[in-house]
């Protein structure tokens, strides 16, 4: 069974479950407890596409989720075939992890679990770590998980990158939002930009083949690396910076335009403080992000990056709530620009949910794309970025 006959069997099921037809239209309801209908247009582009999300949380960074995702990495058997098929009906096919590793030991952890993980469930899983396994999961019925860190401080050395690249590593942050060995993140009021240390780490990562995301960096260090990388460089999570101005955690247009010149690609995030600065945020200042890197550099450079697991953020407002504190006590010049809806959501109403890229279509196709560069857009420009990487 492939994934297009698993949306297909869940087209049915909730058509069955309703009593009513499937199509209206042209038009199709993908799951019960919502009205939301999808065009046949949207539900074929997300079945033709390998859509990778190239920053996704996967078990939540929320309490409650997070304390399930665990229960799914320690305890065999935790992870049932109901909790696969939220994954598999998600329409996206490859979920590269959002999390991180203080230090070495922390990172040697990290993997562990994961490829136990993974191991464990060999017919939901599939480890995505070669150009093989991306052409792969687009015809089999797996979830495709991309082993990736937002921050390179469990690299003590060089020769570390080889060997979390061993171990299944194929993206790596340079710094989160703070200092480490490499560089500074975006919360440092000094960034001096690359290290003599970092240089020599995103050297190795290139000639060993594993992908540079700069999403967190402060600006020297983002500039620094797009000048000194070989390889295409990746900002799996970002928005721009023209259009939330008050966010250091924003790119520039000559950030966008030096990596779209390193041949690399930029993942528009989901939360609704990144691409909008002041409430409220809709769907539609999600798009004007696409836009904006699409007429700046071209569609080919555009890819999604949530950071959002597929859980339901607004099920957990209390807990945004103590998230957002938490951030505002690191961010002391409230370089994020945090906010929250009225309801205590972080994530986008309308994109907040485990179907969520079937509304990103729609709104694609609103905007008036084809449906080659929404394709694009939904992981091929990814995929392609991946692959040529990888190919070192």
């Amino acid at each position: 069974m492939t994934r297009r006959d698993v949306i297909k069997s869940s087209v049915a099921a909730t058509a069955s479950v309703l009593g009513m037809p499937m199509i209206n239209k042209g038009w199709f309801r993908l799951f019960a407890h919502s009205p939301q209908q999808y065009s046949e247009r949207a539900i074929r582009l997300v079945e033709e596409s390998t859509v990778i999300d190239l920053l996704n949380q996967f078990r939540g960074y929320l309490k409650t989720p997070a304390e399930l995702g665990n229960r799914w990495l320690s305890k065999p058997g935790a992870f049932t075939e109901a909790d696969a098929r939220t994954y598999l009906e998600s329409g996206i096919n490859v979920f590269a992890l959002g999390h991180g590793a203080k230090d070495y030991e922390t990172g040697l952890q990290f993997f562990a679990r994961w490829n136990g993980f993974i191991a464990g469930y060999p017919q939901w899983l599939l480890r995505i770590d070669s150009a093989k396994s991306l052409d792969q999961i687009n015809t089999t019925h797996k979830i495709g998980i991309l082993l990736s860190l937002q921050t390179s401080s469990h690299f003590r050395s060089p020769d570390d990158v080889d060997t979390f690249l061993g171990l299944g590593q194929r993206i790596s942050q340079l710094t989160y939002s703070e200092a480490n060995l490499i560089g500074s993140g975006f919360f440092e009021p000094r960034d001096g930009g690359l290290t003599d240390f970092g240089v020599s780490i995103v050297e190795r990562m290139n000639k060993v083949g594993m992908g540079i995301d700069i999403s967190h960096c402060g600006d020297q260090t983002t500039l620094d690396a797009l000048e000194l990388s070989k390889q295409p460089v990746l900002i799996t999570h970002a928005g721009c910076r023209a259009l939330v101005p008050k966010s250091a955690r924003a790119k520039t247009d000559e950030m966008i335009r030096k990596l779209a010149a390193k041949g690399g690609v930029m993942g528009i995030p989901f939360l609704r403080f990144m691409v909008h600065d002041q409430e409220p945020v809709t769907i539609e200042h999600l798009l004007n992000h696409f836009d904006h890197v699409a007429r700046l550099v071209g569609v080919e450079h555009v890819g999604m990056g949530s950071d959002q697991a597929l859980d339901t953020d607004d099920e957990y407002p209390e807990e945004n709530k103590a998230v957002v504190a938490h951030i505002k006590g690191l961010d002391k010049r409230d370089r994020y620009s945090l906010h929250l809806s009225d309801k205590g959501q972080i994530g986008i109403e309308a994109v907040d949910h485990p179907k969520r890229v079937y509304d990103l279509t729609e709104g694609l196709i609103r905007r008036k794309y084809s449906d080659a560069n929404i394709r694009l857009m939904l992981g091929e420009n990814a995929k392609r970025i991946l692959t040529t990487i990888w190919s070192v």
